[in-house]
């Protein structure tokens, strides 16, 4: 069956994107893709069932957000572990790379 596990949209100790702000999705999708690269690097290219991407859920006040996801199928063996290591292991800051394709060397 196919599932996912929500990753966040960025490192749990680096500020984001603010749902609702007037840059929002522009600072978002650059956020959540640099993130989904930085796993890729720490973690490995998921393995066959499993896939991280990016996706939107709803928000109460301020219509669509999105985060990180790691979809995965429970029939393929190593999926499932693959997306709950990441989800157990997030990383609590930017590496270098994603630093560097975040800010361009602010």
């Amino acid at each position: 069956m196919r599932d996912y596990v929500d990753i966040g949209p960025a490192p749990y100790d680096e500020d984001c994107a603010e749902v609702g702000s007037p840059d929002y999705w522009e600072k978002s999708n650059k956020e959540c893709r640099a993130y989904k690269h930085q796993l890729e690097r720490e973690f490995g290219p998921p393995p066959t069932g499993a896939r991280i991407d990016v996706k939107n859920f709803p928000h109460d006040e301020f219509g669509i957000y999105q985060e990180v996801v790691c979809y995965f199928d429970d029939q393929i063996k190593g999926a499932h572990e693959y997306a709950l290591k990441l989800k157990e292991n997030t990383p609590a800051e930017w590496d270098e790379e994603a630093w560097e394709e975040l800010f361009g060397g602010e």
